[in-house]
């Protein structure tokens, strides 16, 4: 019986030539990986780039009132924000969860504003409770101001001097933000923010 060397040289080429298509096919899977990793690295370093930079202040005005002052400052690269949402969260870090049967609601202490300043209802598209205002857009460089006004105690929170209590929690305190910016083609942005309460705006408040 002679043997087919010829067909065993084909089937040994067949397969040699399959062990190569899949050595290319896996250094070619390999290799989209790789690229696939540096191109998310690049993107997550240039998202870190790009974080938004604000300067914010608490301005006095004559209305009894003060203004916030949010001003996009940079990276001159970002150009603009499309969408800017600005939120006041509580000024320190307590947790403020329903426990007490017949004490407030959770709805009432999200609803209540923890620190020494909220939005004005009303303008700038507050909402009721003060604590966000509608979202905006900003270009660097430029900036606008808001409305804000000193919180008030608690509607559950009683006795003559409710206020003055009410004041002394938050006297040293900073009005904290936290800002949310989008821009087309990037992850959002979280920016938190405290703002200093200038002297001139609490010793108004106290009056």
């Amino acid at each position: 019986m002679s043997i087919p060397w010829a067909d065993i040289g084909a089937v040994s080429t067949a397969g040699l030539s399959a062990i190569a298509t899949w050595g290319a096919w896996l250094a070619a899977r390999r290799s989209a990986k790789t690229a696939e990793a540096v191109a998310r690295i690049e993107r997550q370093r240039w998202h870190a780039d790009l974080t938004p930079q604000f300067d914010i202040s608490i301005e006095r005005s004559e209305s009894g009132r003060a203004a916030l002052s949010i001003r996009l400052v940079g990276p001159l690269p970002l150009g603009r924000l499309d969408e800017i949402a600005v939120r006041i969260v509580s000024s320190d870090d307590m947790d403020r969860t329903a426990r007490l049967p017949g004490g407030p609601t959770q709805e009432d202490l999200d609803a209540q504003v923890w620190g020494p300043c909220r939005f004005t209802h009303g303008a700038d598209g507050a909402d009721e409770n003060g604590q966000t205002v509608a979202p905006f857009s900003l270009s660097v460089g430029t900036g606008r101001p808001f409305s804000i006004e000193r919180t008030r105690p608690p509607h559950w929170q009683e006795g003559p001097d409710v206020e003055r209590r009410w004041r002394d929690e938050w006297l040293n305190a900073p009005m904290r933000l936290v800002i949310t910016c989008t821009r087309e083609e990037f992850e959002p942005w979280v920016v938190p923010c405290d703002v200093e309460v200038p002297t001139a705006v609490r010793v108004r408040w106290l009056n």
